[in-house]
């Protein structure tokens, strides 16, 4: 039997959290949800994330900085940024980080839906 792909979210919005497990579940896909960056980082899902949903603004570290930490470590994963502040140099610089969208919240399901879509099918960036 495959194996589910790993969808990663973390977010500290606990309903926004539960909607987008409750989306990703929904589309076949293995949700793995945390409230904050370092309980992801400290995780041994990094290596199970086929896609990481991440907001910007969170206690501690923000969503910008774990896309950094993981690019520093060296582990690529696709990844779907999120926020309800959109600020152009955030965007810049989640993509420059590797992200595959930066979206506003509150998230249109449909617009999510696409852009795991490419970010599954871009695999590692």
């Amino acid at each position: 039997m495959d194996k589910k792909q790993v969808i990663a979210i973390v977010d500290d919005d606990r309903s926004a959290r539960e909607g987008i497990v409750d989306l990703v579940s929904s589309m076949g896909f293995e949700a793995r949800a945390f409230e904050r960056a370092e309980d992801f980082l400290r995780s041994h899902q990094i290596a199970r994330a086929d896609c990481l949903i991440t907001d910007v603004r969170m206690p501690g570290m923000n969503g910008l900085e774990l896309l950094d930490r993981l690019l520093a470590a060296g582990k690529s994963i696709p990844a779907i940024v999120l926020t309800a502040f959109t600020q152009e140099t955030d965007r810049v610089r989640a993509l420059g980080a590797g992200a595959v969208c930066y979206m506003p919240k509150p998230v249109h399901e449909s617009e999510l839906i696409r852009c795991i879509g490419a970010a599954l099918s871009s695999g590692s960036l």
